[in-house]
């Protein structure tokens, strides 16, 4: 919805006021309707709007209150916000806007520390508390919204990107290489707080942290989800049904009602993004949807145009499809890497960044279905891990990208410990070693997988337009509802099974039945042509040598047969690297 930056100073040097404009700029395609800035001895606080809730200047940030002095930087949706508003006014707040800021702000001042727990929705925040010379940051429970930070002894920075954070001098660029190891053998995905840089962190959902003038942070985890899911499993498909449904719909609604702008959905062809139209169309306003499609590869058909019509015919939806032939995007694969704030493989990261652009000609808010593939078991590797006997099975069998031994052989460097195998056991370790595997699986994917992959995807490459995508399948309360369900009920059917239970009373027997689809953009899956050459060069490139990060050997074995080298979930390796070091030469070697 926003971008946000800010800088908490400990020293007696003065913050340079030219630097934290820059720092603006850098989040301000996030919130093109207003930008501002407040500014107080040791604190400066940026943001840039993105006008969705109350569009008059009431809700300008940052949101200062009159009588605590406190003020607030924020970035999201509180789609309870007027409940809560109406409760706090019974506590005697009185309220100057009508929008959702001031009422986390108010929240802040009746609740303290804990508000983040009265929240539903996806958000983070900074807010500056004069009195005590105190600043205090969130996130949500699925980190929906990012939020970045880095500090030393001298100051605290914190952005909604890693941009802002880089255009000061001072930052350490040092490739980290822990993270290094987890971003080549997790599809990209780097857990909080680390990111793949050494000086630059990035707060973990569900978490807030403290900052004093003393320079000492204190973070504190405010939800969890295996503190908040019902201990009762539940083992009726029927009942199971019954309550997805119920809560799916209410995420919906809440979402589509959080705003004062259109709001129009991403329409793939698939499940999900069918479930949220068809369980919408009760609004009396037409919906509008939309779809993208690129050129067909001989192994991939690259768009899926002809399940998204269906739906669109049968809820009679202002539709509209997109079609991007692959010279366009080519061409525009380095601008959208510039907007990452981590490096991102997944070839849908270009998908959405692209669509995201038209869309944003149309509406301000779109609703997608990330998550219900991680939530309701939909992916074809969950009944193969569930199979195993153990965590190390399952994983290095079917979802690791690479092992340890495949990472020293292609980078330059010898990584001692195979930390992602730590950091696996590592976290499920935490969970009861009586569960189930596949609830375990589920658990780990939903609370600390996704977030760093698909549901960063879905705010970096649409914020950059101005377009914010809500995603009601990780609205927290139905996680918790279905984290409750027997995940063996999920994977019938071949997975998702609640949710074809669902799909069957409202969708064409087309779309519940189909194989399950991927975002389909072939060509960064098989690698020939122009895309190859792209490929090559970037590889082959000064900066990609100097660097010394990738062996020689396995980069030219891969360019050799460069379709040949597959992951465990059918991602091409040789991309992977690609996208890796171009992310590096557009963000740090510039």
């Amino acid at each position: 919805m926003c971008g946000i930056v800010g800088e908490f100073c400990f020293s007696n040097i003065d913050i340079d006021l030219k630097i934290f404009n820059r720092m603006l700029s850098c989040v301000k395609e996030r919130g093109p309707d207003h930008s501002d800035v407040f500014l107080d001895k040791k604190i400066r606080l940026g943001h840039s709007r993105l006008s969705v809730i109350d569009l008059t200047e009431n809700s300008n940030q940052p949101f200062c209150d009159e009588n605590s002095g406190m003020v607030i930087v924020y970035n999201g949706t509180i789609y309870n916000y007027k409940r809560l508003r109406n409760e706090l006014r019974s506590k005697g707040h009185i309220f100057k806007s009508e929008g959702d800021t001031e009422v986390v702000l108010k929240s802040f001042i009746q609740w303290g520390h804990d508000c983040p727990n009265y929240f539903e929705g996806d958000f983070s925040f900074a807010i500056w508390d004069k009195k005590k010379e105190e600043l205090y940051i969130a996130r949500d429970r699925f980190g929906v919204k990012p939020l970045y930070y880095t500090f030393n002894n001298n100051f605290f920075r914190f952005s909604s990107n890693t941009k802002a954070l880089l255009v000061n001098n001072d930052i350490d660029k040092t490739i980290d290489i822990e993270s290094l190891h987890y971003h080549f053998s997790l599809h990209s995905v780097v857990p909080s707080p680390n990111t793949i840089l050494k000086d630059i962190k990035k707060l973990e959902p569900g978490t807030y942290l403290v900052i004093g003038k003393n320079n000492k942070l204190k973070k504190k985890e405010y939800w969890s989800l295996l503190s908040n899911r019902d201990k009762n499993i539940l083992s009726s498909e029927e009942e199971s049904e019954e309550i997805v449904r119920h809560f799916l719909e209410d995420a919906i609604s809440k979402r589509l009602n959080a705003s004062d702008e259109d709001v129009g959905i991403l329409l793939s062809g698939g499940l999900d993004s069918s479930l949220i139209v068809a369980l919408s169309h009760i609004r009396d306003k037409k919906i509008k949807t939309f779809s993208i499609g690129f050129d067909d590869q001989p192994e991939e058909i690259g768009s899926e145009f002809e399940f998204s019509d269906l739906v669109a015919q049968k809820y009679k939806t202002e539709h509209k499809r997109f079609l991007i032939p692959n010279s366009s995007v080519l061409n525009r694969i380095p601008e959208a890497f510039e907007k990452m704030p981590e490096p991102m493989v997944a070839q849908d990261a270009i998908g959405f960044y692209l669509l995201s652009e038209l869309v944003s000609d149309e509406v301000k808010v779109v609703l997608c279905g990330q998550g219900a593939d991680e939530v309701f078991a939909g992916y074809f590797w969950y009944k193969k891990m569930s199979e195993e006997k153990n965590v190390y099975d399952c994983f290095s069998k079917y979802y690791i990208d690479r092992s340890h031994d495949e990472i020293n052989q292609m980078l330059d460097l010898e990584i001692s410990h195979d930390f992602t195998s730590r950091y696996i056991e590592k976290e499920f370790s935490k969970m009861d070693e009586k569960e189930n595997l596949l609830r375990k699986i589920l658990n780990f994917d939903v609370t600390k997988l996704i977030i760093d992959d698909p549901v960063k995807r879905v705010d970096s490459m649409t914020m950059p337009w101005g377009l914010e995508a809500r995603v009601p399948f990780l609205d927290h309360i139905l996680v918790e509802h279905a984290e409750a369900i027997d995940p063996n009920l999920h994977i019938l059917k071949d997975g998702k099974n609640i949710l074809k239970r669902i799909g069957r009373k409202l969708l064409p027997n087309e779309i519940v039945s189909r194989t399950k689809g991927y975002f389909p953009m072939p060509a960064l899956k098989y690698i020939r042509g122009d895309y190859y050459d792209f490929v090559y060069d970037i590889l082959n490139s000064t900066n990609c040598c100097n660097r010394g990060l990738y062996n020689r050997k396995y980069v030219n074995r891969l360019l050799e047969k460069p379709n040949e080298y597959k992951t465990a979930i059918n991602g091409n390796k040789l991309w992977h690297m690609a996208a890796t070091e171009l992310w590096l030469q557009l963000n740090i070697d510039r």
